[in-house]
C-alpha cells in the first residue's frame, strides 16, 4: 500500500489529479445550475421543443442528468484519491 501512496504522491500524477478535480467541480456546479426547477429552467430554454414522448421530460435533460452523473462520480473518485494520499490534510 505505500508504494502505491508514493507513487500517488508523484508530482505529475498529483498535479493531475488535483487538476481533474478542480475541472470536474467548476463542471458540476455549471452543470447542476443548467438543470430546471420546476418546469423551465436553462436547460428547457436550450431544449426548445425536443421533448421525449413517454417520459414527459426532454431529451436534453436527460443527457444533461447523465453528464452531471458521470461529473459527480470524477469528482467523488478525486476528492477519495486526494484523502488517501494526504490523510491528515497536509502536503509534507
Amino acid at each position: 500500500m505505500s508504494s502505491v501512496i508514493s507513487f500517488l504522491q508523484s508530482t505529475p500524477i498529483l498535479i493531475a489529479i488535483i487538476v481533474i478535480w478542480a475541472i470536474s467541480a467548476v463542471g458540476l456546479v455549471i452543470l447542476i445550475l443548467l438543470h430546471s426547477g420546476r418546469g423551465t429552467g436553462v436547460s428547457e430554454v436550450i431544449a426548445g421543443s425536443v421533448y421525449g414522448t413517454e417520459t414527459g421530460s426532454s431529451v436534453v435533460e436527460r443527457n444533461l442528468d447523465r453528464i452531471t452523473v458521470v461529473f459527480a462520480i470524477v469528482f467523488g473518485v478525486c476528492l477519495l484519491l486526494m484523502m488517501i494520499i494526504y490523510p491528515h490534510g497536509g502536503a509534507s
